[in-house]
């Protein structure tokens, strides 16, 4: 079926346009020019006239861990590794499938009516093998939210049990869950994401590295994000830094994406941008658990490719990529005191385009052969205004004032996910009602990994 949009303005090639429309055919772009002229052309196409909203695409999370919205609140003000036993680890081993789900569920809701509408999540509850991957993709196609899974591997002992496989089970799974989405449902793809230096062993990251040129993805890790754990790393590999490690290993090149990157040196932000890498870049989270500031003027001088992440919910405390939008570049002004060091066109690519290109997937930008995903933003909405004839306020407004109550509808995949501010997929009532349930039984402690 074809269908013609037509919203009050649409954003395209960096600029609002008005009485514009965009033609869809099941779930791509065809072609976008003015309204009238498109409803000439395509007169067999239904009209959906998304009245006095603002057409923008829909953004991209490009790192989650949709488990950890259950633990919103939990572990606040506490340091790293004290928020992560008292949060994380204390938790974890008490997740039943039944939990994993309703995580899950939870956290895409919250995302999709915050106008995310694809999401990366870096996803390590392997309590029941590839099964626990299932019941993520399950509760996202439920919500109705483009998935990514950077499906973890990770062998470090030392965290709880679920967490952990040998190297040959980690891409053994991850390839089984892999070759059963990949290229087959454009609603989930998987790549594979050792964890981190001090949770992935060397010869994880290398297996990781090499599955993901198998599968044609790129790959995902945690690097530098707290100081400590790059003093650790020196300690253990004679005295490099972490993407000298990489390095050392032969990961460094275009299938890497380095979640945080916090701390790195001039010389490793360098070798990141001739290497063709990206940054996966979590500025809320990095605030809440202070761990410092990462360098994105570095980064954009050195060409790297940044998109924007909300981190888990218990770390941030929010899913909202629009959000990030603002964090990003407020951070970066107040660390350098230069107002321009990032601006707002910067920063709402990173939430947008600039994710879909991380994640090798067409989605982020309002043109033909993209995938239809789109947000309407509502100009009546008091964060909103004021807005003068030029129009040139619409995205600063976007980036820096607008609250969630702008947000009137979401569209994922050519399918209205929500509608004037109410998910379309699963009631929110419910989804609240199952989150204090689960929380109750996560509370009580009476159940584990193998009920549920």
């Amino acid at each position: 079926m074809k269908r013609l949009i037509r919203p009050e303005f649409l954003y395209s090639n960096e600029t609002f346009i008005k009485e514009y429309a965009v033609l869809v055919e099941d779930d791509y772009i065809m072609e976008t020019g003015p309204a009238d002229e498109m409803n000439r052309k395509y007169p067999d196409a239904v009209e959906d006239i998304w009245e006095n909203l603002i057409l923008v695409p829909g953004t991209v999370n490009i790192h989650n861990h949709c488990f950890q919205s259950l633990l919103r609140g939990l572990a606040c003000d506490r340091p790293f590794l004290e928020w992560r036993d008292k949060a994380l680890y204390a938790y974890s081993n008490k997740f039943t499938r039944d939990h994993i789900y309703q995580g899950a569920v939870f956290a895409f809701s919250e995302m999709m009516r915050h106008g995310v509408t694809t999401v990366c999540d870096f996803f390590y509850l392997h309590h029941f093998g590839v099964e626990s991957d299932e019941l993520i993709i399950q509760a996202a196609k439920d919500v109705g939210i483009r998935l990514v899974i950077a499906r973890t591997m990770y062998d470090w002992t030392g965290a709880p049990k679920g967490y952990v496989e040998t190297v040959a089970d980690a891409v053994a799974n991850t390839r089984t869950i892999a070759k059963r989405y990949n290229g087959k449902d454009d609603m989930v793809k998987i790549i594979p994401a050792p964890h981190s230096l001090h949770a992935a062993s060397p010869a994880m990251i290398q297996a990781g590295h090499q599955l993901a040129k198998e599968l044609g993805t790129g790959f995902h890790i945690h690097i530098a994000e707290e100081k400590f754990q790059v003093e650790d790393a020196k300690k253990k590999f004679n005295g490099k830094t972490h993407l000298e490690i990489l390095d050392s290993l032969g990961v460094v090149d275009e299938t890497l994406t380095i979640v945080h990157g916090v701390w790195l040196k001039d010389t490793e932000v360098e070798l990141l941008g001739e290497r063709g890498g990206s940054l996966a870049y979590c500025p809320s989270s990095n605030m809440f658990l202070a761990d410092g500031i990462t360098d994105l003027p570095a980064m954009l001088k050195n060409h790297v490719t940044i998109g924007l992440g909300s981190d888990g919910a218990c770390s941030n405390n929010r899913n909202s990529v629009f959000e990030e939008m603002r964090m990003a570049a407020l951070l970066q002004k107040a660390n350098t005191c230069d107002a321009m060091c990032v601006n707002y066109k910067d920063v709402f690519r990173m939430g947008t385009e600039n994710g879909g290109k991380i994640l090798g997937i067409p989605v982020g930008k309002i043109e033909k052969g993209y995938k239809a995903d789109f947000v309407g933003i509502t100009a009546e909405d008091l964060s909103m205004q004021p807005i003068s004839e030029s129009l040139e306020q619409l995205l600063p407004n976007i980036v820096y004032s607008m609250q969630p109550s702008a947000i009137r509808k979401v569209m994922v995949n050519g399918t209205l996910t929500v509608n004037y501010g109410k998910n379309l997929t699963i009631p929110e009532e419910d989804v609240i009602k199952e989150v204090k349930r689960v929380m109750k039984e996560l509370k009580e402690g009476s159940t584990g990994p193998s009920a549920g």
